[in-house]
């Protein structure tokens, strides 16, 4: 899994919003802008090959105002289908906010 697919295909606007996600990313105001930065500052975290439909994966980027964000997103190489984005914190993540604490 390369964050430069995921990059390409976002800056063609091949992005796939699914209805979880959009509905997710209204309730935590995070708008379509910053999952795109996100994606373009991103660097993958954790990666899910094993995933259906698709392998996705834990992109770690930054919203326009350059606060953290965390994106999951999925690709098939012809479309970025994002499935959900918020803001991460320390309770699920070490203090780098990259790194999962062990359950």
């Amino acid at each position: 899994m390369n964050i430069k697919v995921f990059q390409d295909l976002c800056a063609d606007s091949k992005i796939i919003w699914t209805q979880h996600c959009l509905q997710r990313m209204q309730e935590r105001n995070i708008r379509r802008a910053d999952v795109k930065n996100g994606i373009k500052t991103g660097e993958i975290i954790e990666a899910y090959p094993d995933d259906f439909p698709n392998p996705s994966c834990l992109i770690f980027g930054y919203t326009i105002m350059g606060s953290i964000l965390h994106i999951v997103a999925g690709c098939d190489n012809i479309n970025v289908y994002i499935i959900t984005a918020y803001y991460p914190d320390t309770n699920k993540f070490k203090f780098d906010l990259k790194t999962r604490r062990k359950r």
